[in-house]
């Protein structure tokens, strides 16, 4: 019997564990310190109302046997399919009810998706990256070709057409460095794909935050359905980090070797995957109803809102970012050239404030910071006010 050797091409853990073992031993040498967390990317606002409301009517529903709920569709109840098809309809996009698979978030099908690709094909990941899609490609074994993210380039790469990919992994907005691709951006990624042969793994996990000209789904591009699969999750746009769910479109028109990706996925789905619990299901429709995408916004503005706040705090120093407009996400330039762990040393020592080592996304992260806009808008300005003071304090 033989194990998979290709996990020992992995970092032996993941960048979040290093970062919270790290608090954990100042927190434990420093137990009178208020550590302010501006790391990790989850949310601190509770679920909308019309959430929790439609969660409730569903826990009772389940009570009784008239209305008990079992085993449900893998690919998902038709009540939340039909909710994500109109609030893509809202936006001009025409999905068909098979092409919408829910999930329990982004993340896990970021890595599941894999499955119906072959080994053999090279992946194209950007250079800093969310740790997901490389480690994923690293356990099956894949060939990973990097494209460079910079400050030059806004952190946007483009098509090299140098570059041979099969599988081509996009965020945007992105996690880490918050930039957003606009339609006319993304026009270039689906022409390379297309004339590729190549598929666009579409990481849509942020596009509730998109609102000054850029896009919010890769479908805004014609011909996007032939080459071109996206991830969405409720964690982000509704606050489901905790309850999980998300969803997969994968059209019916993206097609290889004469094989259908919509149908290698559903039987994928329908051999490993039992669905998502009914209950969530029910409160995930309630985010598109009428009263929850109000309240939903609400919060989204809390988050942007703070985004501002920190962004605002970047411009009085004069620190080079991206991000903090069209995302919860800035993605700053640590100050005097220092490296970004050392920078993280600095802010958890001297003013208790985590934040995200660039590092940790790639190469191209080395020097940079992440920092998020999920906390309260009360530690939101304390943690600016202490990053302020300690940089003014050693310019």
């Amino acid at each position: 019997m033989k194990l998979n050797e290709n996990y020992k091409n992995l970092a032996e853990s993941y960048l979040f564990s290093n970062i919270a073992h790290k608090v954990a031993a100042y927190q434990a040498a420093h137990p009178d310190k208020k550590i302010l967390r501006l790391g990790i990317g989850d949310v601190t606002l509770p679920l909308a109302p019309a959430v929790i409301e439609a969660m409730h009517k569903a826990v009772d529903e389940m009570s009784k046997k008239e209305s008990f709920r079992g085993y449900g569709p893998e690919q998902g109840y038709d009540f939340l399919r039909e909710s994500i098809r109109g609030y893509y309809a809202r936006r001009g996009i025409s999905l068909d009810l098979s092409e919408i698979f829910v999930s329990d978030g982004a993340k896990s099908d970021c890595g599941n998706i894999l499955d119906i690709f072959d080994t053999a094909n090279t992946v194209l990941v950007p250079d800093p990256v969310y740790p997901v899609y490389v480690d994923t490609n690293v356990m099956a074994g894949r060939k990973i070709v990097y494209m460079n993210a910079t400050a030059e380039n806004g952190f946007l790469p483009m098509p090299d057409e140098s570059v041979a990919a099969d599988i081509i992994y996009l965020c945007s907005p992105n996690n880490p460095t918050g930039a957003a691709y606009t339609a006319a951006q993304l026009r270039e990624w689906v022409d390379y794909a297309r004339r590729r042969g190549a598929v666009i793994l579409y990481d849509a996990a942020y596009e509730s935050f998109a609102c000054e000209g850029v896009a919010r789904s890769i479908y805004e591009v014609e011909g996007a359905k032939d080459c071109a699969i996206e991830l969405c999750s409720f964690s982000k746009t509704a606050g489901f980090t905790g309850t999980r769910c998300g969803y997969t479109v994968v059209p019916q028109a993206l097609v290889f070797g004469g094989m259908s990706c919509n149908k290698l996925w559903l039987r994928r789905q329908t051999t490993k995957f039992n669905g998502v619990s009914y209950i969530v299901q029910r409160g995930a429709a309630a985010v598109f109803t009428e009263e929850g995408e109000a309240q939903i916004r609400a919060n989204l503005d809390v988050y942007r809102k703070n985004a501002a706040i920190i962004a605002g705090t970047m411009d009085k120093l004069g620190i080079f970012y991206t991000g903090g407009k069209n995302s919860p996400y800035i993605w700053l330039q640590c100050p005097n050239g220092m490296k970004s762990w050392d920078f993280f040393d600095l802010l958890l020592n001297e003013v208790q404030v985590v934040g995200t080592p660039g590092s940790g996304f790639g190469k191209n992260g080395e020097g940079f910071f992440r920092l998020t806009a999920f906390g309260s808008e009360e530690t939101t300005r304390e943690a600016c006010g202490r990053i302020e003071k300690l940089l003014r304090a050693k310019q």
